[in-house]
């Protein structure tokens, strides 16, 4: 069994960065930057599951980070289960119950990350790649970059549910199916990932996207997070009756005094995160 101690912390001229073994964080000007850096694909096991939810649960406790960006390092951002291990695998009682639990708390560590995240898929997404970024809230793309559930072709089931927060009926039926991989420009058209750009922009079309979410308050950003999670499956009438509470919870926090304020005096605000 893997067994991780608190990630690595070392401050950082820039900043401050923290490490596990495959997953690496930068943080600098209230951004966390998460690479994953398990060559050659990013593929996802144990260690994978493990290290990525003591990141982002990590991130949710730190009061300096306010987004954090997704990233793989290589060409992939991630191709999903790590197939070479499962096959000829031998399981004992319970293995593969462990195993599924890992994995879906892998990826609910991001979306019930307490900050807003944003995927830069530099490459490939695919299966619980594509789980992974289904997961975050905000996706940009490379011109390499694709999306696609290959398990039809490999005797593997899953990421059907998380494709289904971005692909309409027909589309994910046919990803589903067939394998194919819906590839970035086609993201893009459909308003799947917010921008496709040459590979070289990517991280700055993300970092802008997330210097934009830095400079809103963080408890704004916080609330508004919770809230698009917990209203997703709501009806009409419950969502909006969550939201309207947690307005009146935000209007209690000296933030959103600091907004209202500095919008009537014509100023930028001055967020203190309380």
């Amino acid at each position: 069994a893997v067994r991780l101690e608190k990630p690595v912390v070392a401050d950082l001229r820039e900043g401050v960065m923290f490490k596990t073994e495959i997953i690496r964080c930068e943080i600098a000007d209230h951004i966390a930057v998460v690479t994953m850096d398990n060559p050659p694909v990013n593929a996802q096991d144990q260690q994978f599951h493990e290290e990525m939810m003591l990141v982002f649960d990590t991130i949710s406790d730190m009061d300096d980070v306010r987004v954090a960006v997704l990233t793989g390092a290589g060409k992939i951002f991630s191709a999903g289960a790590n197939i070479k291990n499962k096959a000829g695998e031998e399981r004992g009682p319970g293995d593969a119950w462990q195993h599924n639990r890992r994995a879906r708390e892998c990826f609910h560590s991001i979306m019930e990350c307490r900050k807003p995240v944003i995927a830069a898929l530099n490459g490939a997404a695919l299966g619980a790649g594509l789980a992974v970024a289904a997961s975050c809230d905000i996706l940009v793309a490379s011109e390499k970059a694709s999306l696609g559930l290959p398990e039809i072709d490999v005797g593997l089931m899953g990421g059907g549910r998380h494709a289904m927060r971005l692909f309409p009926h027909s589309l994910i039926r046919r990803v589903m199916l067939t394998g194919y991989r819906v590839p970035g420009s086609e993201l893009y058209r459909l308003g799947i990932v917010e921008a496709c750009v040459p590979p070289e922009d990517l991280m700055e079309t993300a970092m802008d996207l997330a210097r934009t979410i830095a400079a809103k308050s963080p408890v704004a950003s916080r609330i508004a997070k919770h809230a698009l999670n917990t209203i997703e499956e709501m009806s009409l009438r419950d969502g909006y009756r969550f939201e309207q509470n947690m307005t009146y919870d935000l209007s209690g926090y000296e933030d959103s005094k600091e907004a209202m304020l500095a919008f009537s005096e014509k100023r930028a605000p001055v967020f203190k995160g309380r």
